[in-house]
């Protein structure tokens, strides 16, 4: 793999990562939208797992989960958060650290409008991350939900939404033999630019 040069890399790092997420999208055999999201509580107890990614402009990276969530309720406690981007294909990963917002209703209702009505119906009939007495439990409120809106579009329920990451770092790592791998960091220097350094591997 060549090296990766400050001077390869954009001047703003949304558009590198536009770049690398066009290239991994032809590149790798699972969606390129799947990040790791790691959250902490209010006392810095830290979780992580995979959610997708349904957004990413020059206000931030946005993602939709319950607000009922574990996730929801560490990122109402404690509003920063890191993603995670691995392309193992193209032997990269980004990694971007911000704080975290809730989207406006009425993009969370824009987007729940354009989920297959599968998913609609789970979402609005999990309160995600609650303790369940059977899988026939959720199957059943499905079922129950699906009956009583066979003939009428469902609306998003309140207890479902979206967040954004505002980056304020973004890290592009790429592989290169012998553990000897490239990291570039951007970081928003105080007069509001962002500043390229490389880190050690």
């Amino acid at each position: 793999m060549p090296e990766m040069r400050k001077s390869d890399l954009a001047a703003d790092p949304l558009e590198q990562f536009r770049s690398w997420y066009v290239e991994a999208g032809a590149a790798e055999d699972r969606p390129a939208e799947a990040m790791a999201l790691a959250t902490a509580t209010s006392d810095g107890a830290p979780s992580v797992r995979m959610v997708l990614l349904k957004g990413a402009d020059e206000r931030g990276f946005v993602f939709f989960t319950g607000y009922v969530s574990r996730k929801a309720a560490e990122l109402d406690s404690n509003p920063r958060a890191a993603l995670l981007f691995h392309w193992p294909a193209l032997g990269r990963q980004v990694r971007v650290e911000g704080r975290v917002e809730r989207v406006a209703g009425q993009e969370s209702d824009a987007y729940f409008a354009t989920r297959p009505r599968g998913a609609q119906l789970a979402a609005t009939a999990s309160q995600q991350s609650s303790v369940l007495f059977s899988r026939a439990e959720i199957d059943e409120r499905v079922a129950e939900l699906a009956r009583e809106h066979a003939d009428h579009d469902l609306r998003r329920p309140e207890h479902w939404g979206g967040y954004r990451l505002v980056p304020e770092t973004y890290e592009f790592w790429q592989h290169r033999d012998d553990r000897m791998h490239d990291r570039l960091r951007y970081r928003m220097s105080g007069g509001g630019d962002w500043l390229v350094e490389r880190l050690s591997p």
